[in-house]
């Protein structure tokens, strides 16, 4: 079964370099499934407004499809696992833009997308992170979702800067959910530490270094006790009154009873070692801070155990950092891997500001936001299936890039100088225009064919001016 079987006119379909590709992906697929998701991917490719279903179908050419509901049925009701094909997604990310002897760095973050109805169970109400702010706080309706992105350094980038590329994405549910259902909640730390387990049994076998960046809301005791277990080294940022402890002494004082101490004396406060002349600080030149370029910080390190109570005992390492111009606020990261530079520990956090960006990308040129599915099934694999969308970009731009390197998409009032993600995504959408084979049935002459093309043609770029 091809793609020819669903679309008799040929209109639009993958070309054969991009097929092979996403050809691992067929595996999880029945034979009569994978043509139709190869159809709704190039749809989602070059469709130029909502990633509705019928919008994608009007985008290969299937406007006049009479059984339609066969395309809705993929994500409602065809049996495929998202688990599988992230796990087969990791591989290629991996393979083609991590070389082999690098650590394999991640960013976990979570992200609300904003939906309404009263058919969507699993949504609730969360604080808006963009429209918020210290003094503004700003509610919204939607769904939570937590992504595992790879922090790569994608080839056509200019030296320093890295893309994050989505390879999990999971749906946290509102904790109204767990309540109608009479379930116990399970909160984003949780679904964060399946996340991280998964993670370390795909990577077990790579034998590389792998690390796992989040933000404050991941520094807890449960998350770096998992990380520990499944050999991933984690590291976020902590509060600055985070309690911290010496290591217990070596040698304890012979002949003293009682049991011996599991922690030392606690450290000096993060905020006041800040401000302590005795703080021996170093020199660090960052050549990516946040976008900008040679950026000069202070940072001092050491191990201590982080300390809940007796029972929860974590051993870490802390870096903290400060800058010399006294513009931004110190910060204090910690890390599950003791022997990891200090420099390392500092520049894998900042990669994880990409993942914000990415979130930005999807939204606006990938459609996430504008599906339209109400069934369960059907939501809890769309949006996943459409930031993953962004990475198979990136793969299928790498093969372009490798023919030929990838130049900006700059224009008369806008002289771009490095490649973006839009510049990345209009590079494979024009591939995909060049290889279509536009032919037609026999009994159509040449005249016809060629009304059939420019009348597409003309609805692609009337879709777009819309």
């Amino acid at each position: 079964i091809t793609l020819e079987y669903l679309n008799p006119l040929k209109m639009i379909s993958l070309p054969s370099g991009f097929q092979d590709t996403i050809s691992d992906f067929s595996s999880a697929f029945r034979k009569d499934v994978w043509p139709k998701v190869q159809l709704l991917l190039t749809g989602a490719i070059i469709c130029p407004g909502s990633r509705t279903i019928c919008n994608l179908l009007r985008s290969v050419g299937l406007r006049w499809e009479k059984n339609f509901p066969k395309f809705h049925r993929v994500l409602s009701h065809d049996k495929w696992s998202a688990y599988r094909l992230s796990g087969v997604l990791l591989g290629l990310t991996i393979n083609r833009f991590v070389p082999k002897g690098e650590c394999l760095v991640f960013g976990l973050d979570d992200t609300i997308e904003r939906r309404w109805g009263p058919k969507i169970s699993k949504r609730g109400i969360y604080r808006d992170p963009v429209r918020s702010s210290k003094s503004h706080f700003v509610k919204c309706s939607g769904l939570r979702w937590l992504s595992l992105m790879v922090l790569a350094h994608l080839p056509w980038l200019r030296p320093g800067v890295c893309w994050a590329l989505p390879v999990l994405t999971v749906l946290c549910p509102s904790e109204r959910f767990y309540t109608a259902q009479g379930r116990p909640v399970k909160k984003l730390t949780d679904w964060a530490a399946q996340v991280l387990s998964w993670l370390g049994r795909k990577c077990a076998g790579l034998e590389r270094p792998v690390y796992l960046t989040g933000d404050g809301s991941f520094a807890t005791f449960e998350l770096f006790a998992r990380a520990q277990q499944v050999g991933v080294g984690m590291i976020a940022r902590m509060k600055l009154n985070s309690r911290l402890y010496h290591l217990p002494p070596k040698h304890y004082p012979a002949g003293k009873r009682g049991p011996r101490p599991p922690v030392g004396k606690r450290l000096l406060g993060m905020g006041k070692r800040v401000a302590d002349k005795r703080t021996k600080w170093r020199k660090v030149v960052f050549s990516e801070w946040y976008g900008r370029t040679d950026k000069e910080m202070m940072i001092t390190s050491g191990v201590a155990i982080w300390r809940e109570s007796n029972k929860m005992l974590i051993k870490v390492k802390w870096v903290l950092v400060k800058d010399p111009e006294g513009k931004l606020e110190p910060a204090l990261l910690g890390c599950t891997d003791f022997g990891l530079a200090d420099e390392k520990v500092v520049t894998f956090l900042v990669r994880r500001w990409r993942v914000e960006v990415t979130f930005e990308e999807v939204r606006r040129h990938l459609g996430v936001e504008t599906q339209r599915q109400w069934s369960d099934l059907a939501i809890d694999r769309t949006t996943p299936c459409l930031m993953t969308l962004f990475s198979i970009v990136c793969l299928w731009a790498d093969k372009l890039n490798i023919r030929q390197p990838l130049q900006p998409n700059a224009s008369a009032w806008y002289q771009k100088k490095h490649i973006t993600f839009s510049g990345a995504l209009a590079a494979v959408r024009l591939e995909i225009l060049r290889k279509t084979k536009f032919s037609i049935s026999d009994g159509k002459t040449h005249m016809e064919s060629y009304s059939d093309k420019i009348r597409h043609l003309r609805f692609l770029l009337t879709q777009a001016v819309a």
